[in-house]
């Protein structure tokens, strides 16, 4: 059964990941990404020590209106550092650690259900 039918019309899906990359509605990325409703773009985390505040303003940025934000560690998920999470809550974001796989899954589920969603993805092999 077919069900991309079921995402909203111009909402970013996350088609593929691995191999150092992502592929997300049809255009590839080397390296971690961002994952908006309607934006995504490269990112230059590679590792979750380097996550901030900083490395995630295009997000809070540019999503007006995203109340959750998937924070895709890796191969596995890590905490996120209290303050962060308090700074993003602030700016009424909520942040999701997760393990990339299970952010990338996790992504495409929520966006077809129209949820205000965005995903911070560091890449895995």
């Amino acid at each position: 059964m077919d069900v991309t039918p079921l995402v909203p019309e111009g909402r970013q899906i996350i088609e593929a990941y691995g191999g150092g990359g992502f592929r997300v509605s049809g255009t590839v990325f080397g390296g971690s990404v961002l994952v908006m409703p309607e934006l995504s773009q490269s990112w230059p985390v590679a590792d979750i020590a380097a996550l901030s505040l900083e490395s995630l303003e295009p997000v809070l940025a540019a999503a007006a209106g995203i109340e959750v934000l998937l924070i895709g560690c890796g191969k596995a998920m890590a905490f996120i550092d209290p303050d962060l999470r308090e700074a993003a809550k602030a700016r009424g974001v909520a942040l999701e650690p997760m393990d990339t796989g299970a952010a990338c899954r996790t992504y495409n589920v929520l966006v077809a259900e129209d949820r205000q969603v965005a995903a911070a993805l560091i890449a895995v092999d």
